[in-house]
Parts: structure tokens; C-alpha cells; sequence
């Protein structure tokens, strides 16, 4: 499928260059709920994008985060994030990025059946990164093949998280948060799941974990990890599906002790220990710090 490559890499291009018109003259942002944020810019984005796809793959589908729904039913499916990213672009923050995941549905497929990701482009236009890949055919970085890491102890690894924009008091990854800090060299949440995945794929970071991801978040970091050979499935091991509420990621040799981790945390097992404020108070007063 490494013929969908060069069309999505134009239109992420082009979309690309749209949000950065955006990002420097600044734009309007609106609330979607609570806290999410959508902006102008989101909105355009996936005009953009759709149209194109329309104009170049008729047969195809599109999913997109900001509400395009057609040809569900179709063999290819493309799921589109015109903006990954918006609560840093509002922000003027200088990370987001535009992504395209293609699916490959057999005929007679299950609704609720995942096909095969076959293509992925994930565009960073800030830094004019391009991050592609291909169902069989590897993974690169504005051309070049890319390979995840190669570090195998949690202590020596830089992972990233993200947590949700709504409702965080639901969530309970402050205290994975918390874990993987206190184990790892650090731990990273620069605000767009997508990048995160990218940058695993090329071995900027080792391991990757996040709760509440959608579709779009994810489908063509999947295929990025998994083409440069890293490993992605849920906290427990088990197959990763896109419609997934949890993900794991990882160059594959940190998987055994992330998984472990979190078995643990689940079970209540070997947490590690942390000051309360009220105690660092009390020992600051004593002098015993």
C-alpha cells in the first residue's frame, strides 16, 4: 500500500501549512464541552483534508475527529486528526500536528471489527517533520527509515504520557504518573498523543502509555511503532484494537517491565513512596530534608 504514501504526505503537507498560517497570526477557540478546545483551525484543517481525499480516493472513507463520518462501509477507511494537538496550538504552545491513518476492511468485516492499518502520515509543520509509514514497508522521517530504540532498562528510558482535557478527577493516571517518574530518567507529557507515538517510532522516547485516546489519536502511531519496530497493545499485553481505551507503546524491550508496573499498580503492589505535603512541611521545619 506504499502507493497511499506520497497523496497523504501532499494533503498532511498542505494541511500543515494551513495550521502554521494559523498558529503565527493566532486564532478563535471554542469550548466543545467542559474543556475541550476546538478551534477555527481544527475545523479547516479537516475541510481541507476531506476534500482532498474526496477529490483523490472517491471509493474511500473518512472518519475524522471533528465530526466528517462517510463511507463507513467502504474497504479503505481514513482516519483523520486535522489537529493533534489543540489545547498547545490555542495556546501558542509548539506542539501539534496534523494526522492521516488508512485502514484496509476485507469485505465482510464486522462493524465492530478493526481492518488493518496500511498507511500512516503524521506531519509536524513547526519543524517540517514528516513521519510515514507503510504496512510492510518500514517507517521514516522526512524520507529516511527510523528505528525505535534500543534501551532496555525502565531507569535509563524517557516515556510520555498524556492525560485527558476534561474530568481529570476520573482519571487515575496521576498516579501512574507518579510510578513511572519516581523509576524512570522522566517522563514527558507534551500534549499530543500522536507525536508521542512518533517519536517512540523513531527513538526519541522508549515508552509511551495513555488512557482515553480515540481512533484518530492513534491510527497511524500504531503503524509507526509497529513498522520501526516497537511494540503497541494494552497496559495488560493483549492485542491493541482502535477503538481501544488504553494504549501501550514501547521499542519492544521496555514492554516486560511497563507491563509489570503496572500489574502492580493495579494490584496495589510495591508502590513506591512519596512525601504528602503536610509531611515535607513538617520535616522542612525539622531540618531533616
Amino acid at each position: 500500500m506504499i502507493q497511499l504514501l506520497p497523496t497523504a504526505e501532499s494533503i498532511a503537507r498542505e494541511a500543515g501549512a494551513l495550521l502554521r498560517n494559523f498558529y503565527h497570526r493566532g486564532v478563535r477557540t471554542e469550548y466543545k464541552g467542559e474543556v475541550d478546545l476546538v478551534t477555527e483551525a481544527d475545523r479547516a484543517s479537516e475541510a481541507l483534508i476531506g476534500d482532498r481525499l474526496r477529490a483523490t480516493f472517491p471509493s474511500h472513507g473518512i472518519y475524522g475527529e471533528e465530526g466528517t463520518r462517510e463511507g463507513l462501509e467502504c474497504e479503505y477507511r481514513w482516519y483523520v486528526d486535522p489537529l493533534d494537538g489543540t489545547t498547545n496550538f490555542a495556546h501558542g504552545f509548539p506542539v501539534f500536528c496534523v494526522v492521516m491513518g488508512c485502514e484496509y476492511r476485507r469485505p465482510g468485516l464486522l462493524a465492530a471489527e478493526d481492518g488493518e492499518m496500511v498507511a500512516g502520515v503524521i506531519y509536524d509543520p513547526l519543524r517540517d517533520e514528516m513521519f510515514s509509514a507503510s504496512r510492510g514497508g518500514g517507517a521514516t522521517l522526512n524520507g529516511e527509515p527510523i528505528r525505535v530504540s534500543q534501551v532496555r532498562s525502565l531507569a535509563e528510558s524517557l516515556i510520555a504520557t498524556g492525560f485527558p482535557s476534561k474530568k481529570r478527577h476520573n482519571s487515575p493516571n496521576v498516579h501512574f504518573y507518579q510510578e513511572f517518574t519516581l523509576r524512570s530518567h522522566g517522563v514527558r507529557r507534551a500534549g499530543s498523543a500522536a507525536l508521542d507515538l512518533a517519536y517512540i517510532a523513531c527513538g526519541r522516547l522508549d515508552g509511551y502509555w495513555e488512557f482515553q485516546l480515540n481512533p484518530w489519536d492513534t491510527s497511524a502511531g500504531y503503524l509507526l511503532v509497529e513498522e520501526a519496530g516497537g511494540r503497541v497493545t494494552r497496559f495488560d499485553g493483549s492485542k491493541f484494537a482502535l477503538d481501544s481505551r488504553e494504549i501501550l507503546a514501547s521499542n519492544g524491550l521496555l514492554h516486560p517491565p511497563m507491563q509489570q508496573l503496572f500489574g502492580d499498580m493495579f494490584a496495589g503492589r510495591n508502590l513506591a513512596p512519596i512525601l504528602t505535603p503536610a509531611e515535607f512541611a513538617a520535616r522542612r521545619a525539622a531540618h531533616t530534608l
